[in-house]
């Protein structure tokens, strides 16, 4: 696994709520940091109001191994009640990393689907990479179970939230 290569993961739950309810939730950037154990805060920057493309937004994350950060977002697609993607900025005209949550309708409910990609641009990782080139599978692999650890973190609380016990 190359960093190169944009490795992705996704993690799908399947909620007890409509599948607008669904939305709401996921479509509230606040949200997953109350359940992810690496993002620790959200906010907008700018002015306007609401999910649309072109809007930006602040992370502010806590690893481990990695330290501390905060990550400058931009939402890049928008399908009302359905699907929203951002890419995490690193200055170089091309994302760190793009990130999405999908609402998808079932005849019980919702399923809800968070998935990351690598790359292509560098990352907290370039410099692990870099330094111990030899281990850069290991290295990715690793971000992507943490990452898997976290969507997982996250779409479980999601799922609590959602059936009135979150």
């Amino acid at each position: 696994m190359r960093y190169r290569d944009c490795p992705t993961v996704e993690v799908t739950r399947r909620v007890e709520a409509t599948p607008a309810a669904a939305w709401a939730v996921v479509s509230d950037i606040t949200v997953p940091a109350r359940f992810s154990p690496e993002l620790q805060s959200v906010a907008w920057v700018g002015e306007g109001t609401g999910l649309t493309v072109g809007r930006r937004f602040r992370g502010t994350n806590s690893n481990a191994m990695l330290g501390e950060w905060t990550t400058e977002c931009q939402v890049v697609e928008v399908e009302e009640g359905r699907r929203w993607v951002w890419e995490v900025e690193n200055g170089s005209g091309s994302p760190s990393a793009t990130w999405g949550f999908e609402v998808e309708p079932t005849s019980t409910g919702a399923l809800v689907r968070q998935w990351g990609r690598m790359g292509p641009a560098p990352s907290g990782l370039t410099a692990a990479i870099v330094a111990m080139p030899a281990k850069e599978a290991r290295i990715v692999a690793g971000r992507i179970e943490e990452w898997r650890a976290g969507m997982t973190a996250t779409l479980d609380g999601i799922a609590e939230l959602l059936a009135g016990r979150g």
